[in-house]
């Protein structure tokens, strides 16, 4: 067999606007609320029928923003600080043969109306729209290997900057705390990664970045190790 037609039965409904600022991994920023949406014949109850008996589920999806550009024998992951160089298949680089991910993330909750199934996870790291193609429960027993090896990515990524809300970001969250009660929160730990390009943190360190939260941006520039936060606007 040299193809398999892959169905696509949902798609994630996330705060993450762009690939900008999407943790690497999942489980990063635990702040983060994402729902997928299962349609078609998916979204049965059935198909959902003992999936809140699981904590974590594993979610895999289409890299859909990076798809249509192929695959690449080697990448150069940013937890390398974008300079080596390593086999498509050592990392988890987006541009893959079948452009595929996996993610597991902690299970909320399921709910049912409007002739779809919603599931509600945290700390996914999925850009909003990405489609789905498939959800499985993980098994501690067998998914958890304790004695595992990492290779270049052995520990959880740390970053020294702290971040800090200039008086203008404070008024724009005070306006907007009842309709994003943890924007903060989510603020903060989105910032925690330093999700600026590997390559050239050193070289912007005064440069005024942005990224787009549900429909929110966010305005922050990085000195003297600090994350500072400018603003918090809405972009329409």
């Amino acid at each position: 067999m040299k193809h398999h037609q892959i169905e696509i039965i949902g798609k994630v409904h996330s705060p993450y606007q762009q690939k900008f600022a999407v943790p690497r991994q999942p489980g990063l920023v635990r702040a983060a609320t994402t729902t997928i949406e299962l349609t078609g014949p998916y979204s049965q109850p059935d198909c959902c029928r003992g999936l809140l008996d699981f904590s974590h589920i594993w979610v895999i999806f289409v890299f859909h923003q990076t798809v249509a550009s192929g695959w690449k024998p080697l990448v150069r992951p940013p937890r390398l600080g974008g300079n080596q160089r390593k086999g498509v298949f050592a990392t988890r680089a987006t541009y893959r043969p079948n452009g595929l991910g996996m993610s597991v993330v902690k299970l909320l909750s399921i709910d049912y109306h409007s002739g779809s199934t919603w599931i509600t996870v945290e700390g996914a790291d999925w850009v909003d729209e990405t489609p789905v193609v498939d959800i499985k429960p993980y098994l501690p027993y067998a998914d958890s290997v304790i004695d595992a090896q990492g290779g270049f990515a052995d520990n959880r990524p740390t970053t020294e900057l702290e971040t800090h809300f200039s008086e203008q970001a404070i008024q724009d969250l005070a306006l907007l705390a009842d309709d994003y009660p943890n924007l903060k929160e989510l603020i903060g730990q989105v910032l925690e990664q330093d999700p600026r390009p590997a390559y050239n943190k050193a070289a912007h360190q005064e440069k005024i970045y942005g990224m787009a939260l549900y429909d929110l941006n966010i305005k922050w520039r990085v000195k003297q190790q600090q994350n500072i936060v400018l603003s918090v606007t809405k972009t329409f």
